[in-house]
């Protein structure tokens, strides 16, 4: 998408990347769904499962930070998108040959670096389509094709298991979606060659200064994922609790997924009428995910489950429309890598807190989790703030 294109325009490059993510979702969301398991199988401790998948997701988030640079300094937006795209489509499948489970460790990093790699690039160029048909209407929709997805995937491979029982097929069977994925991402680089492109400025990536806005909004958005636990971690309570029969805990996953995607929509449709403070209501309300989902029976945990899925919807479609708001977009990579990085600290750290505490008393993590995300409502009110003056 080149700026100043028309909003048609705009509106198909979102639905095509929107379909690029559908089928990437469906990819490495159905080998998420049973990482745990299948490390298990090869001999993996929890220990190690923790580690790694934690480990994983830190790498994924932080390494942003380089690709939002190396984005924004070279211009290169469709390669290093292009490039993280196939490291993560071709490692997905590439489980299917581990045989042990160091290998699938490296795979299934390997998918992480991938996802971190190609992130910032490609929400610049959906950031620039958003000029056109509206920043949170791009990315909700963007999200919600997104999360169909990981509401798709999970299921497919709980029936290839279900039948089979066989996780080398389940992953094998993957494969298919992989190769949809960069077939359409290469129809997206040849149909919007300059999406992204920007004409050169004398000041660099790492020149100037970010508004005092989006500092408080990085404060505000690192509250809210510490606060929110990792979904292994849910799922790991689910069955140890075994208040959820063992084969409802990946459709409770799916179904969050789904309600995630359509709160995108809504939310992301929500920030371009009432902009950034859209996020103070869905803060508090989604603040209510861990009594219900750790403390309640089959009704109230899936309640539970489905807000959690809201507030991650929410705001992952708020959060790259509200930077694109604050920031120039020669400079738009950086602070997406950035602000990735800073919240992937802050959802590990919160992961790993809220899984020591676990341990020691439910409750205690419960009143954490609750109070990291009621916190977080503080420095967005004072985001809002800052916006308006400016």
């Amino acid at each position: 998408m080149q700026r100043g294109g028309s909003g048609k325009a705009a509106l198909y490059f979102v639905l095509l990347f929107g379909a690029v993510n559908l089928v990437a979702d469906m990819t490495y969301e159905g080998a998420r769904s049973v990482t745990g398991p299948f490390l298990a199988t090869l001999g993996a401790s929890g220990f190690v499962v923790g580690t790694v998948t934690g480990f994983g997701e830190l790498l994924g988030y932080s390494l942003r930070l380089a690709s939002g640079r190396w984005a924004d300094r070279s211009h290169l937006y469709w390669p290093i998108t292009l490039a993280g795209y196939l490291v993560q489509m071709i490692a997905v499948p590439a489980l299917a040959l581990a045989g042990n489970w160091p290998a699938a460790a490296v795979l299934i990093l390997l998918e992480r670096i991938g996802r971190a790699t190609r992130n910032p690039p490609r929400d610049v160029m959906l950031a620039q389509a958003g000029e056109q048909m509206g920043r949170g209407w791009a990315f909700g929709v963007n999200e919600a094709m997104d999360q169909f997805g990981a509401f798709v995937g999970p299921l497919a491979v709980a029936a290839v298991l279900a039948r089979q029982g066989n996780y080398t097929l389940a992953f094998a069977l993957l494969a298919i979606p992989a190769f949809v994925t960069l077939l359409l991402v290469l129809a997206a680089r040849l149909g919007f060659p300059h999406a992204g492109r920007v004409e050169r400025t004398t000041e660099t990536a790492s020149g100037g200064t970010y508004p005092p806005a989006f500092w408080w909004y990085l404060a505000g958005a690192g509250l809210v994922g510490f606060g929110f636990a990792d979904y292994s971690l849910i799922a790991y309570h689910f069955s140890k609790g075994q208040a959820i029969p063992t084969t409802w805990i990946p459709i409770f996953y799916a179904l969050s997924m789904g309600a995630g995607g359509i709160g995108s929509l809504i939310f992301g449709k929500l920030f371009d009428r009432i902009g950034l403070f859209v996020l103070v209501p869905v803060t508090l309300i989604v603040a209510a995910y861990a009594p219900l989902a750790f403390l309640g029976g089959f009704g109230l945990a899936l309640f539970g489950a489905l807000l959690w899925g809201i507030g991650l919807g929410a705001h992952e479609s708020v959060m790259q429309a509200a930077v694109a708001q604050m920031i120039p977009h020669e400079r738009l990579g950086s602070a997406y890598g950035l602000f990735g990085a800073a919240f992937g600290v802050a959802w590990f750290a919160g992961s790993a807190a809220l899984g020591a505490l676990y341990d020691i008393s439910i409750e205690a993590a419960v009143l954490l989790a609750v109070a990291a995300q009621l916190a977080a409502v503080v420095p967005l009110v004072i985001a809002v703030r800052r916006l308006k003056a400016a």
